[in-house]
């Protein structure tokens, strides 16, 4: 449940800081990165909760740097005045995938990662 906390600051905050640093990452309203960035830290979440472990974080964060491209560039499409370009939405993802460094590796450090081996 930390993870999710985590992921709910830090995804909009990633999204609000790449329409700032990138020219073709544009959203005409306030609120337009922060939905976005919610709706990224439920799908990262769940996404954590499937492949993350010691021995995949490095596909967790290909795989997140994937999901967070597309839903980037495609969920833009679905907000008024709100503009992005497909290098745009690479950098998006790429820059939201450097914050997933250091958030899998605390997960992975504290424990928080550790899934519940079933023997039957």
């Amino acid at each position: 449940m930390a993870g999710l906390l985590v992921k709910l600051l830090v995804c909009p905050i990633g999204i609000i800081i790449a329409s700032w640093i990138f020219p073709n990452v544009n959203y005409a309203y306030w609120y337009q990165p922060i939905v976005l960035g919610v709706i990224l830290a439920f799908i990262g979440y769940f996404m954590e909760i499937l492949i993350l472990r010691e021995d995949t974080n490095w596909l967790s964060i290909f795989m997140d740097f994937i999901a967070s491209t597309v839903i980037v560039y495609f969920g833009t499409m679905l907000f008024v005045n709100a503009e992005i370009t497909i290098l745009g939405a690479v950098l998006t993802g790429a820059l939201l995938a450097v914050t997933e460094i250091f958030q899998h590796n605390w997960l992975i450090n504290s424990g928080r990662a550790k899934k519940e081996t079933v023997y039957e």
